[in-house]
């Protein structure tokens, strides 16, 4: 383990960040001692009424009233009440900014450039907003976006929720059957579509795709439909079909009247993965959201009035939520759409320079595919105002920090973070007064009790086992649709540890005090009864130069499990006997012996989830002979025949 961080703020750095002026603060008006962030997360999860009122004061929420109540039946997970008495609206706590400053930029790969102004923010979505409540949307009815990441997916998004109603979105490359498993369940009333989308130079029509999804959602009592590929996309064959500007057209900008709802009315829907059945249906509360949301943007990741953040994703992922929850800091949102790697893997950092990014935030993976890549983007741009690069959908490696550090840039602040959608947020992230050291998410975040426990619920100070959360927190769902009793909200995170949120991730503590993620602790590998994650496999296998990306599994052999690594190769390389011998030999010398596969089988594709994670749980079950129980959920359901019937896993 390093002993030397690749990153320390100096004391002024730290002293004049959100987090250090919020640690004084707390000091004074509580009259503590809070010398460092250890102090400052043991006060948060110890006095956490009081936490939370100070993070709502300190980032100004705009509320009718907070009421006089923070917490409410507080050992009680779920069953915990916050702020009960609160009345408040998500979009305007989102519509701070005023004037002609950016408060959206939009590159569509290299085909569309657009920007609006705070001003024209807010008159579009006072427009759109009046459209919508003269189609009869109010309070608790569901709005949908089947949508690229555009700018009208956020004025919609906020029209939408302005008015008290919910919004839940997928980005376009679902399929079909995709989108109904998701908005079937939720019953929108009117439906956002684009007419198709820019991928990897591509254009590809939605249209189709779209005649089949309103042909199956009887709830829908409107179809918008936003051009972007074409400028007059045709209307024929889509029933109760209208384009934006005509469904707006009889309204003219105003100020916009917010519907005040209580703390934890619903706001967003979102969806769990799907592959092991139905798309569970996350239902997140107007305040917890908000309130979770200013915290990891001004006090975790350090957002300011006048910043530009940005962040790599899709309308089907969480951390689109998170970004778009940056206008509520006064930021500028940048918003890419597209193929990242599109022409040559540097469009982002293209972005980032020409947009002065401050907070540049984007998935594991596509870092190490850009090392891989051998881009050098310090030397080949100007990222001179870019104080954060934020990392996450799967575990950072040591040598992604080392890239990160040696080709992106020497003195960025790395907040590798980890949440999901389950909480629409982070248990663990960035701290901007504490250093980074090699390989480690630094800290847990504040107000969230995270602890590590083994299989019989006793904590760990060291080793690994289970995150769990064991204090209440404000953006933990309100439950799921259509899940009266919540018995199947229960189930899927109480039901081992009673009363503790039980998350699903394989960790371990530092000695530091930060943390370290494994992998997803159903994927966990048992030969022998030793417990392996699987990302300890993959940072040693993906650091060999001929290996592009690899896949483990636990195959059940001779009454225990054996671990079988699937390797996509680069181009020009076969899995011969010698480099077989060196991915073994990494293994053993970085990881342990016990990580040694039994096979390495070389394939052409592994399958991945929409937004782009490995599914080992659905090639497990297909090398096992199980049905994969939602293939829908899958971007590539065609690369699981790869994994069908292979002869060398029958010896």
């Amino acid at each position: 383990m390093s002993q030397t961080p690749m990153w320390r703020p100096n004391a002024l750095q730290a002293a004049t960040t959100n987090m250090g002026r919020f640690m004084t603060e707390v000091a004074h008006r509580w009259n503590e001692e809070i010398p460092d962030y250890a102090a400052l997360h043991q006060w948060s999860v110890n006095r956490r009424e009081d936490f939370w009122s100070a993070v709502w004061d300190f980032c100004a929420v705009r509320a009718a009233t907070r009421g006089n109540v923070a917490l409410r039946n507080g050992d009680a997970m779920p069953g915990a009440e916050w702020f009960p008495e609160a009345r408040l609206n998500f979009a305007e706590n989102l519509l701070r900014g005023e004037g002609p400053g950016d408060s959206i930029v939009f590159w569509g790969e290299d085909r569309v450039k657009r920007r609006l102004s705070h001003a024209d923010l807010r008159g579009e979505v006072s427009r759109l907003q009046q459209a919508l409540r003269a189609t009869g949307v109010g309070v608790g009815d569901r709005v949908s976006g089947f949508l690229p990441n555009l700018p009208e997916t956020v004025i919609a998004m906020l029209a939408t929720t302005s008015l008290g109603a919910v919004w839940s979105s997928c980005s376009p490359d679902f399929g079909v059957q995709g989108v109904l498993d998701r908005f079937g369940q939720i019953e929108p009333k009117v439906l956002f579509v684009a007419d198709g989308y820019f991928y990897g130079g591509k254009e590809f029509d939605c249209l189709d795709k779209v005649k089949d999804i309103t042909a199956q959602l009887p709830s829908l009592e409107k179809l918008i439909l936003v051009p972007y590929i074409r400028p007059a996309p045709p209307l024929a064959g889509l029933d109760n079909a209208v384009l934006l500007d005509d469904f707006m057209a009889a309204f003219d900008r105003a100020e916009i009247e917010y519907t005040r709802v209580p703390f934890n009315a619903p706001l967003y829907i979102m969806y769990s993965s799907g592959t092991t059945g139905a798309p569970k249906c996350i239902v997140h509360g107007v305040g917890g959201t908000i309130l979770q949301h200013l915290k990891e943007h001004q006090l975790h990741a350090d957002v300011r009035p006048g910043d530009r953040v940005f962040f790599f994703t899709t309308c089907g992922w969480m951390m689109w939520n998170w970004l778009v929850s940056a206008l509520a800091s006064n930021a500028t949102i940048l918003l890419y759409d597209g193929l990242p790697a599109y022409p040559d893997g540097n469009i982002l950092f293209e972005f980032a320079q020409a947009e002065g990014a401050t907070h540049f935030g984007t998935s594991a993976k596509w870092l190490d595919s850009i090392a891989k890549a051998r881009l050098a983007p310090m030397e080949s741009h100007d990222l001179a105002k870019m104080r954060v690069l934020l990392s996450t959908g799967a575990p950072l490696s040591p040598q992604g920090f080392d890239y990160v550090y040696g080709k992106i840039k020497g003195d960025v602040h790395l907040a590798s973070i980890c949440g999901g959608t389950d909480i629409i947020s982070c248990f663990m992230g960035g701290v901007p007064i504490l250093p980074v050291w090699r390989g480690e998410i630094q800290a847990p975040s504040l107000g969230m009790k995270v602890e590590v426990f083994d299989e019989n619920g006793q904590a760990l100070a060291t080793g690994q086992g289970e995150l769990v959360c064991t204090a209440p927190f404000p953006c933990m769902p309100i439950g799921f649709w259509n899940d009266d009793d919540g018995t199947r909200y229960h189930a899927a995170y109480f039901d081992v540890y009673p009363n503790v949120w039980r998350h699903g991730d394989w960790v371990s503590f530092t000695e530091h005090g930060g943390m370290v993620v494994y992998g997803r602790s159903d994927a966990t590998l048992n030969p022998g009864g030793v417990r392996i994650g699987t990302a300890e496999i993959y940072r040693q296998v993906e650091q060999l130069e001929e290996v592009l990306e690899g896949l483990v599994i636990g195959q059940q052999w001779e009454n225990d499990t054996r671990i079988i690594l699937f390797v996509i190769l680069r181009p020009g390389f076969d899995l011969d006997d010698d480099l077989i011998a060196r991915i073994r030999a990494k293994i053993r010398t970085g990881a342990s012996p016990r990580h040694l596969p039994a096979k390495v089988l070389q394939v052409s594709d592994i399958p991945r989830t929409v937004n782009g994670k490995i599914t080992e749980l659905a090639v497990t079950d297909v090398i096992h002979g199980r049905p994969v129980k939602n293939r829908e959920a899958l971007a590539n359901p065609e690369a699981l025949e790869l994994y069908k019937y292979l002869p060398a896993l029958a010896v």
